[in-house]
């Protein structure tokens, strides 16, 4: 990762990446941005600030006060309340500046709530297990003894299958500081074949890239839980109902897991708006990281920025 400097590079093209990881995901991504000849200024969100008396409100470190072009956020990490506030409030200020942000704050607060997303789904008319969330603990038992079929409780907030368990009656509900005071509980949906079985897709600019099973020998098939990765073709249905389910959380890019019933049909389960695609890209001929840095300069109207190369 580069410096945090004010002196502004002849060759970043005005084209900022908000990062913290200096990970696999990284370096593709800046090998990519590298072959269109652009350095992007790379930078944590966490080193913006606001400052009223500038010209441009949001400082960027690297710019020297200019306003960037377009920004391309790979990662918000973790923080206290008032940090995240503060730094979705920068991609908030940035998309009201009319800078490009993929993604924006607002879809990246959806996609982090997975009840603000579970909702978009609903009202986008999307198919999804049946999902009920309460902070109430009578309310998640009754639903849960109303149900009577296996449930999945995700917390609200969370990531890489961590936290999720399998309730097969109320007497399962663990308490209320156990999650955050918050029930998120989804009807579990049974494998219909040999082991666990579920889909990743990564979507960008509106289509798929790249999609994969996510195959396990326990109900959580996340990649970070040791599923493992398998090529995948999605259907016609697949393929739309994950295009469907990034636009209805206003994403630019995102990878979206479903799952699919006893009657084939695909349901959406969740929408990640930061999403890693390590295990995606090894059963994959598409380079994921190349036609995201497509999609987004084209996207935010700088194809041409190949001029910025040195060589050039």
């Amino acid at each position: 990762m580069p410096p945090s400097t004010d002196e502004p590079s002849p060759r970043h093209g005005g084209v900022v990446l908000f990062t913290e990881a200096r990970d696999w995901h990284l370096r593709r991504i800046r090998a990519a941005f590298a072959r269109r000849g652009i350095e992007p200024v790379t930078v944590p969100l966490r080193a913006v600030s606001f400052d009223l008396s500038a010209p441009f409100p949001v400082q960027i470190p690297g710019l020297g006060g200019a306003r960037p072009r377009a920004v391309l956020v790979r990662g918000v990490t973790a923080g206290s309340f008032e940090a995240i506030t503060l730094r979705l409030g920068v991609l908030h200020a940035l998309a009201a500046e009319g800078v490009p942000v993929w993604n924006r704050g607002a879809a990246i607060e959806r996609c982090v709530d997975k009840s603000a997303a579970s909702l978009a789904f609903a009202r986008a008319g999307l198919p999804a297990p049946p999902t009920f969330v309460t902070e109430d603990p009578a309310a998640a038992a009754a639903h849960v003894a109303a149900r009577a079929r296996p449930i999945v409780l995700k917390p609200l907030f969370g990531s890489q299958g961590k936290g999720i368990r399998l309730l097969h009656g109320p007497d399962d509900l663990p308490p209320p500081d156990e999650v955050e005071g918050v029930y998120y509980l989804q009807d579990f949906v049974a494998p219909t074949g040999d082991g666990f079985r579920d889909h990743r897709v990564f979507v960008s600019g509106g289509r798929v890239l790249a999609a994969m099973t996510r195959a396990s020998d326990g109900f959580v098939t996340n990649m970070h839980q040791g599923a493992t990765p398998l090529a995948w073709t999605p259907s016609a249905q697949a393929a739309a109902l994950a295009v469907a389910a990034v636009a209805a959380v206003g994403a630019d890019f995102a990878g979206v897991d479903m799952i699919a019933d006893a009657d084939g049909r695909h349901l959406l389960l969740e929408v990640n708006s930061m999403p890693s695609w390590k295990g995606l890209q090894s059963v994959s001929t598409v380079d994921i990281a190349a036609c995201l840095v497509d999609n987004f300069l084209e996207a935010s109207g700088l194809a041409d920025l190949s001029h910025v190369r040195g060589d050039a």
